[in-house]
């Protein structure tokens, strides 16, 4: 199979494998697993341990492609763990996803670990992270979510491989037949939860603590955490949880079972395959580029099954039933911003009214009471909010909102303001990035202080004291589910009492305000409700 994923240049490789080979080979640093020895290695200078390539579940190919994860094989002798396993299989979806592992494989079920060193206590808190990209694209050796300067706050990140695509995501009447569940689909979120169970039942060998995970996740590794928090197969595996841009509302539900196996049969139609055995039977290549033809691969996503999801998450939130844990998420200032740039008709006043009382109808007048469009620029800026509200901003608020509101444990909302660096005369398809602003998934390098993974871009101190300041909120979240320390600004709990305070992450300058724009999320959160044919939640 040809690589359908960009390399990185031999430098990167060098400085952010973690092996630096040239600096003396590192010790021997061996665990003892339920499946049986690994053997990692440290950084240059020996404060971060790791392990790489772990696998938490049997290769799920042959009769296993399209089941729920199986145990992973027991192995004798020492079994290293000093490279990065294979991604799983994906084509190059966005351009700008860079791997440190060799060629995208079915036999993708493995994680890898990063450990502080030297740590006051055994039993260390633990960050289970999710990657994004849509369920179509991402890996645990993206650079940018290495977690060996994160590791040095004094926290274990364990990041696992999940199934993508048409790989992780396929649903089919016959494959719901076969399962004891009565469900197909989502197994790349069985994946996950495959991870959960494996990291407690080993960390504490690694020096972790089981009783104390936190899950976190960016985009479509949000949208992760928020479902985990939501099936009941997760229950009682992670104490705490963090999301990046990314969550579950009434206007972001999971495609229906029954519309997802249809889709699933029209798809093995396409491949001349009428049976399950026949599509079992089919090239792993010849299944990704079919996929890859149907938008880039995002007809395949989560599906509201029955088993992982029992109902829609919407009433699973709504009735109280998630997972009660302390939670941390927000999501960055131009979210949507790209959208609207790529747009060559630009919004006027004349034009965006118009829109409102289209898709509106006879709410388009309170609609452009929080979306004014009074003037040209107004109505640009108005189109922007909109495009970050429509895009994440709105399901993110719903999440963190609903979570807050039913009282029982603490949550945190920030905002990402920071605008980051980029290379002279860089480009995002035809737009200048320094138009972008703080872009979707640009906080990323900052939480896991991973910003000269970018090669040649030009950090200011202002990134990197907003990237210090994130990885201890992040890290203290963990420890404690406070994301509050020594020598941080003060991070006020988003609730009623503090007029649902947000942490505005910029520079020199992080601080807390109370909420903005509380109006357009109820809009939405309202029109949300009556187009799913429901009376809206009371959000005052």
């Amino acid at each position: 199979m040809s690589r359908l994923v960009p390399a990185l240049t031999l430098t990167a490789v060098l400085a952010f494998s973690g092996m630096q080979l040239a600096r003396g080979t590192p010790a021997k640093d061996q665990v003892k697993t339920e499946n049986g020895t690994v053997e990692g290695v440290s950084n240059a200078d020996q404060t971060v341990r790791m392990f790489k390539g772990i696998p938490f579940a049997a290769p799920p190919v042959g009769e296993l492609r399209w089941r729920a994860p199986q145990s992973a094989a027991n192995w004798t002798g020492v079994r290293m763990a000093d490279k990065f396993g294979s991604a799983c299989l994906q084509t190059n979806v966005f351009g700008d996803i860079y791997f440190r592992d060799n060629q995208p494989s079915e036999d993708c079920l493995n994680l890898s670990i990063w450990i502080p060193a030297k740590a006051a206590s055994g039993k260390l808190p633990v960050i289970v992270w999710f990657y994004g990209g849509g369920f179509v694209a991402g890996s645990n050796s993206e650079p940018r979510y290495d977690g060996e300067n994160l590791a040095k706050k004094g926290v274990i990140i364990v990041s696992p491989n999940y199934r993508l695509g048409a790989f992780g995501f396929f649903a089919h009447a016959e494959l719901t037949k076969e399962s004891e569940h009565h469900a197909s689909g989502n197994y790349g979120l069985l994946d996950q939860v495959a991870a959960l169970r494996w990291v407690n039942r080993n960390i504490a060998a690694f020096g972790g603590d089981p009783e104390n995970i936190t899950i976190a996740g960016e985009s479509a590794g949000s949208f992760s955490v928020c479902a985990q928090m939501a099936t009941p197969l997760s229950k009682g595996l992670f104490q705490k949880a963090i999301g990046e841009s990314g969550g579950y509302s009434a206007n972001r539900r999971d495609k229906p079972l029954a519309d997802a196996e249809k889709a699933g049969a029209k798809f093995a139609e396409s491949l001349n395959a009428t049976t399950i055995a026949q599509m079992r039977a089919k090239p792993a290549e010849e299944i990704l580029q079919a996929a890859a033809k149907l938008n880039r691969g995002f007809d395949f996503g989560p599906i509201q099954d029955g088993y992982f999801f029992p109902a829609d998450t919407v009433t699973i939130y709504a009735k109280g039933e998630q997972a009660q844990v302390p939670l941390l998420a927000g999501w960055n200032a131009d979210e949507g911003k790209m959208m609207v740039l790529f747009s060559p008709q630009k919004p006027t006043a004349k034009s965006f009214s118009e829109m409102a009382h289209t898709r509106f109808g006879e709410r388009a007048e309170q609609f452009l009471k929080v979306y004014p469009a009074g003037t040209d620029e107004e109505a640009l800026q108005s189109a922007y909010a909109l495009a970050n509200d429509d895009f994440i901003v709105y399901s993110t608020w719903k999440w963190l909102d609903t979570q807050a509101k039913r009282g029982k444990v603490p949550v945190y909302r920030y905002l990402f303001e920071q605008v980051p660096a980029t290379k002279p005369g860089a480009m995002i398809g035809p737009i200048p990035a320094t138009l972008v602003g703080s872009r979707h998934a640009g906080e990323i390098e900052y939480v896991f202080q991973t910003l000269k993974s970018q090669e040649g871009v030009p950090w200011t101190e202002d990134d990197f004291k907003v990237s210090d300041t994130m990885s201890s909120y992040w890290a203290n979240f963990a420890k404690n589910g406070d994301p509050n320390g020594a020598g941080l600004p003060q991070w006020p709990k988003y609730d009623k009492s503090t007029q649902f305070s947000v942490q505005h992450l910029i520079g020199n300058t992080t601080h807390a305000a109370p909420e903005a724009h509380r109006d357009r999320y109820e809009f939405l959160d309202a029109q949300a409700a009556l187009t799913a044919g429901a009376a809206p939640a009371g959000t005052k």
